[in-house]
């Protein structure tokens, strides 16, 4: 029998490889003249790696959604509107239907849901009360507390992972960072409040905070038995199951008001697109129908993934296989910001972490970091 090889682009983590690689073998088992092959880029490049190039070598790319105002611009993907009518936003967690629609057009499918949300080892803050914060206020009166007792909090600050932690307290503040050309980027005076909240929480923090992304961040929390709390990470909730060592548990982001009401974070997750170059069009779209299903997300939650469809997100047996995360962050979820996405934008991402962490490292000033944030916001959208 000759066979049709879909050739796939990941992500290296079990969160995001592990739920594709047993979607695959079902479809496979179904369709046997099928075959899907998966490699997996480092998360760094899932967040920066251009997804032009990825369309000229694989079918199928699992990808960022800041990516589709460039994927927009070159026409690399294909628009998926025609194709996969039967999607609504309803049928997502928050609003990640929407990350993925650009200039009235769908570029990928939502097979992934993370925002920024906090987490914490729970027997670690069983020893201090096991009160989980719910406002910014609450997260530093728990990190001296934490630091009277000799352990500390965490948070992941290297690059773009600053950047998405400024991001995430603006949006909460009710103040987020513009989105349209001839308007500041950031506001001054919300830029200068959500930075001295970083540097504050920074300070309770070990300084390798400024050298972790999400990943290191969690790997971090479950070896070690120094880190009691993490007020805002891009969620991995597989780092909640039974079969890790030290399970972590997750919360709704802690709001930077004094009234501890969630107000969202700034939503990440992935989306699956199909390359314009494919050479096996109508195969790998089938598939991506298929990835798109309830029950082939509720399959996600079976290994280790955390789907975007919103019906795993209230089933109370995927929510107990993650020791109540989904429930636990759900509002945040619901609640979340999409960040820029206009072409270009990924030149801001990548420079406005390194300012912001350079900041954070005490290397440029307050004024001066909100000045050339502004600045390189203009620069990448002309």
């Amino acid at each position: 029998m000759t066979q049709t090889l879909i050739r796939g682009m990941a992500w290296l983590h079990r969160r995001a490889t592990d739920p594709l690689l047993a979607a695959s073998a079902a479809y496979e088992a179904a369709h046997p003249g099928i075959r899907i092959c998966w490699d997996a880029r480092p998360l760094q490049g899932f967040e920066f790696t251009s997804i032009a190039d990825l369309a000229r070598t694989h079918d199928l790319i699992l990808l960022d959604h800041p990516f589709m105002g460039d994927a927009s611009s070159s026409r690399c993907l294909v628009p998926l509107d025609e194709a996969l009518p039967m999607l609504s936003d309803a049928d997502f967690i928050g609003p990640s239907l929407a990350t993925y629609r650009y200039d009235g057009i769908l570029w990928a499918v939502p097979v992934d849901a993370a925002c920024q949300t906090a987490v914490y080892r729970p027997d670690l803050l069983g020893r201090l009360g096991g009160k989980v914060p719910r406002s910014i206020l609450e997260v530093l009166e728990l990190g001296r507390e934490v630091r009277r007792a000799g352990l500390w909090l965490a948070i992941a600050l290297a690059g773009v992972h600053a950047l998405m932690t400024f991001f995430t307290l603006c949006a909460a503040l009710g103040r987020p960072c513009g989105d349209r050309a001839g308007t500041s980027f950031a506001d001054p005076d919300t830029a200068r409040e959500c930075l001295a909240m970083m540097r504050a929480i920074l300070d309770l923090c070990p300084r390798q905070a400024l050298d972790w992304n999400s990943i290191d961040l969690h790997e971090a929390m479950q070896t070690r038995d120094d880190l009691v709390y993490c007020p805002a990470v891009y969620c991995y909730l597989t780092y909640a199951e039974a079969d890790i060592a030290r399970p972590l548990r997750f919360a709704d982001f802690p709001t930077p008001g004094s009234h501890g009401v969630p107000r969202g974070s700034t939503i990440g997750g992935a989306g699956m697109a199909l390359s314009a170059q494919s050479r096996v069009t109508n195969a790998a779209l089938e598939f991506l129908r298929f990835l798109a299903e309830v029950q082939t997300q509720r399959l996600f939650t079976r290994h280790h993934g955390q789907p975007a469809r919103f019906e795993p997100w209230i089933d109370a047996e995927a929510d107990a296989r993650f020791a109540g995360a989904f429930s636990a962050v759900r509002r945040t979820m619901k609640l979340s910001w999409i960040r820029p996405r206009w072409p270009g934008y990924l030149a801001l991402q990548a420079e406005g972490g390194r300012l912001i962490e350079a900041h954070l490292r005490g290397q440029i000033s307050e004024s001066g970091t909100i000045k050339r944030l502004n600045r390189a916001a203009v620069l990448a959208r002309s």
